[in-house]
């Protein structure tokens, strides 16, 4: 039973902008014109979180979950084939969360372009995700969808895929310091909490533990997409669990990204770190996309994650 669920955002700053043309601008319908003008004072550099308090946690600590890049906090709610995602799972599990929107995604907001961010945003097609995500091989993807190949043993629902595509936001490549700064700030507030991160998000998890080592007690990693420089300062006395899916046989860059992440393993292996790695095709469970927490045995793998914790 829920005790509490309130949201709010974390860190940020404003910034001034003056010089900027002034308009008018009709915004209620049928309404008059009104003058709009830009100069002014906005907050920017903010993370949204929803908090999820239960009347009795089990767990010893709260689950932070962090979203990848080009996504938002709708990555752990129900899967876009209608079933309930790893967000239900952990809290039924026992957890109290939190679920973010990283900086300039979802209902953190975004800043004003060119003004205050320099950088145009990324818009990814459904073409893009199709293939990177590891649904199907490249060129697999057509807006016929009786035309669409998908890989062997597939576990993504793709006959949702068209629903998938609706919580795709716009990201920014320049943002980085900006959200790191925000999950920073996030932890201090919330104190000791294990991170569970997907993709982008996973480098800033390692991040996390680099700069709070006394606060953040474990990392979970689905498939992270990138990590920090080596050589690694994480602190040794931090758990660490990576989780990888299936079919990286077809796709290069994700043969570059699982490179980089192993080189990052074995050095804080070197350091005395703890570091457990769950291949599920070595475990026997096959077909599973970048996606894990919205594929089709996504209660399996969440259930294998709940174990090592």
């Amino acid at each position: 039973m829920l005790k509490r669920v309130r949201g709010y955002h974390v860190a940020g700053q404003r910034v001034t902008l003056s010089g900027l043309p002034i308009s008018h601008v009709q915004t209620a319908t049928n309404g008059p014109s009104r003058r709009s003008d830009p100069n002014g004072d906005y907050q920017t550099g903010q993370l949204y979180v929803q908090q999820f308090s239960l009347t009795s946690p089990r767990s010893s600590y709260p689950l932070l979950l962090w979203h990848g890049g080009g996504m938002t906090g709708v990555t752990w709610e129900d899967t876009p084939d209608g079933r309930p995602g790893w967000h239900d799972f952990f809290m039924r599990a026992g957890h109290d969360t939190y679920v973010s929107d990283a900086v300039e995604r979802g209902r953190a907001s975004w800043a004003r372009y060119p003004e205050i961010n320099p950088a145009q945003p990324e818009h990814r097609p459904i073409n893009q995700a199709w293939e990177i995500f590891r649904f199907g091989p490249e060129g697999g993807y057509s807006s016929n969808p009786q035309e669409r190949r998908v890989h062997p043993n597939q576990q993504f629902p793709t006959d949702a895929v068209d629903q998938f595509s609706k919580q795709f936001v716009a990201r920014w490549t320049n943002s980085d310091l900006q959200a790191q700064t925000a999950y920073d700030t996030l932890i201090s507030q919330i104190g000791p909490c294990v991170i569970l991160a997907h993709s982008q998000g996973c480098s800033f998890a390692l991040k996390a533990a680099q700069h709070a080592p006394d606060k953040v007690k474990a990392v979970i990693l689905i498939e992270p997409a990138g990590v920090p420089s080596l050589p690694p300062t994480a602190p040794t006395t931090i758990p660490y669990l990576i989780v990888w899916g299936d079919h990286f046989e077809h796709s290069p860059l994700w043969q570059q990204y699982r490179t980089n992440v192993q080189a990052y393993v074995n050095a804080l292996e070197a350091l005395g770190a703890a570091v457990t790695t769950l291949d599920l095709p070595l475990r026997g469970i096959y077909g599973n996309s970048h996606m894990i927490m919205m594929d089709k045995n996504s209660d399996q793998v969440a259930a294998l994650v709940q174990d090592w914790m």
